[in-house]
């Protein structure tokens, strides 16, 4: 009962704008210490960035400490949808890719609130309940202790060269891939499906996860990497794993956050929300080898390729559709 009537206290703070935009994160901050000091953070973020970014938030908030729940998209939307189901709201924030966002926001499980920070992001980059936390780039990646320098790709259509069979590895779900080919690059289906059926007549090897991908890679138990995360890879290079990656196109996809409707801990998720959205909380991400979304922050590393193919929210209409397509090219279930 209690913590059922700090949510209502809460959401009665949160209805008058001129209170939502009024109150200082500092002010949330305060609130959010009389919650018992835990935030349920169900979210996609890898280790190598979760271990600089998270501490930051953790030493900015004393008092607070964050419980990582991190998996991949689907099964982190899988399992909060679940929870729900079961009568539980475990997770107080819910970050993962756009994909991901829209699954648990069709069960009605998002406060429907922006934070004023979301004030600064142009309207491709937030919604009525989550607002975009940093861009993921799909591109190319390669061990280059396996990877002679002329061989490099530059362009996706280098990996229809046999001379890549049996040496890719790629993840199953990046059917994004073939959807931005197709509706931005070629501009026609078929020419996108073309192209990917002749990279499959090389044997591509799939594993569910970017960061095993990019471990995978550095381990050198694979040449090349269709569908890495371009962020997962210039922290890995100054650490002196033997990995290049391509920059000269990729697909863009969106990472965003969402507080959720009956969080545990609503004060601290709006705090972390506020905060994640903020200039200061995006700078941490950058920090942490992320690609900011704030429009005002630049990201750290030099992962944004030249040419991206975007998929958005208007796109995802079109999912099931290219998903299908995806696994029949792969022979994927």
């Amino acid at each position: 009962m209690k913590r059922v009537a700090g949510w209502a206290i809460f959401v009665l703070s949160l209805c008058p704008v001129v209170s939502l935009h009024a109150q200082t994160i500092d002010e949330v901050y305060k609130r959010a210490l009389s919650e018992g000091g835990t935030l349920n953070f169900y979210a996609t973020l890898a280790q190598i960035n979760a271990e600089t970014i998270l501490p930051a938030f953790e030493k900015r908030f004393p008092g607070i400490k964050i419980n990582h729940v991190d998996a991949t998209n689907d099964q982190l939307a899988a399992r909060v949808i679940a929870e729900a189901r079961g009568g539980r709201i475990i997770a107080d924030v819910f970050q993962t890719l756009l994909e991901g966002l829209m699954r648990v926001n069709a069960q009605g499980l998002f406060l429907d609130r922006l934070p004023p920070e979301a004030a600064a992001y142009p309207e491709e980059l937030k919604g009525t309940n989550w607002v975009a936390t940093d861009m993921i780039y799909i591109v190319p990646a390669w061990n280059t202790t396996k990877v002679k320098k002329e061989e490099e790709p530059k362009q996706f259509e280098d990996f229809a060269d046999p001379r890549w069979k049996n040496r890719l590895i790629a993840e199953p779900r990046d059917f994004q891939l073939l959807q931005g080919l197709a509706q931005y690059k070629y501009k026609s289906d078929e020419k996108a499906v073309a192209l990917l059926k002749r990279i499959a007549l090389n044997n591509l090897e799939f594993h569910k996860g970017h960061s095993q991908l990019a471990e995978l890679l550095v381990a050198g138990q694979a040449a090349a990497c269709l569908t890495c995360y371009a962020h997962h890879f210039p922290i890995r290079q100054r650490k002196g794993a033997p990995v290049g990656y391509m920059l000269t196109e990729g697909t863009g996809d969106i990472d965003g956050t969402a507080v959720m409707k009956s969080a545990p801990h609503p004060n601290t998720a709006w705090l972390f929300a506020r905060w994640v959205a903020s200039e200061e909380g995006q700078k941490v991400y950058a920090q942490g080898g992320r690609l900011p979304a704030h429009p005002k922050v630049e990201p750290v590393e030099k992962s944004r390729p030249a040419k991206v193919y975007p998929v958005g929210e208007d796109a995802i209409k079109d999912f099931p559709k290219y998903e299908k397509m995806w696994k029949e090219i792969f022979g994927l279930r």
